[in-house]
């Protein structure tokens, strides 16, 4: 188990859910912390550079990433985690959550990555993690437009492995099952859905995420999927 003491990472959608979990489990590990999200918020972390950021903005992930180099004077972690679902009949779903699952999930990790990239390949030692899904892997029922969205999430940062592995930047795909947010809620998830009982929580998602950051560096993760043994399997 490789120690993350004094390693730098920068975490999209860090305010609620899996981002908030794993930048908690971070800072547990003594990592410095650049904490992007729409509110801004530190989480109460010392030290934590934190900004509010739109990922779809190329500048404000431009200006977050020199903020946390600044901070901390490397970058050797980025964790692209900020994500917008929306679930129901491919037709009944209006224009504006197609275009903002597309542009945060899709264009929102590819800027995310670009932004961060110069940093990771001068860390030597680096790791890039994409909080991909199942969705990214299977097409499921309802899910049309959002499967679309994590396929290519997963496509683009598998491909990367193939560019960065040999320059010192691990690629990861994390692809969990349904987690126990407020994701999607009013957009195809309700509060009282029975299935909310079953799913993992953020946490779970952090413990894997770690597993992968502190895998000795001669390995690497590619793709993790877990799912909760409640979950029913489709595709």
């Amino acid at each position: 188990m490789t120690s993350l003491e004094g390693k730098a990472a920068l975490v999209t959608g860090a305010s609620r859910g899996v981002g908030r979990a794993l930048a908690q489990a971070l800072a547990a590990e003594g990592v410095g912390l650049g904490l992007a999200s729409r509110t801004g918020d530190d989480l109460g972390l010392d030290g934590a550079v934190a900004r509010p950021c739109d990922v779809r903005n190329p500048a404000d992930l431009e200006q977050i990433v020199a903020d946390t180099v600044e901070r901390f004077g490397r970058l050797d972690i980025l964790v692209a985690n900020a994500g917008v679902g929306a679930y129901g009949p491919f037709l009944d779903l209006p224009s504006d959550h197609l275009d903002e699952m597309i542009d945060v999930n899709v264009k929102g990790t590819i800027y995310a990555v670009r932004a961060a990239l110069p940093h990771l390949l001068e860390s030597g030692e680096a790791d890039l993690v994409t909080i991909a899904s199942v969705a990214g892997l299977r097409g499921l029922p309802l899910e049309a437009v959002y499967c679309a969205s994590k396929f290519a999430q997963v496509g683009f940062t598998s491909a990367l492995d193939h560019e960065l592995r040999e320059r010192g930047v691990r690629c990861t795909n994390i692809c969990p099952g349904g987690v126990a947010t407020d994701f999607a809620m009013g957009r195809g998830r309700t509060p009282e859905m029975p299935e909310l009982a079953g799913m993992m929580s953020p946490e779970d998602v952090a413990e894997v995420v770690l597993f992968a950051l502190t895998r000795p560096r001669a390995h690497r993760v590619l793709e993790t999927v877990f799912r909760p043994v409640t979950e029913r399997s489709s595709g």
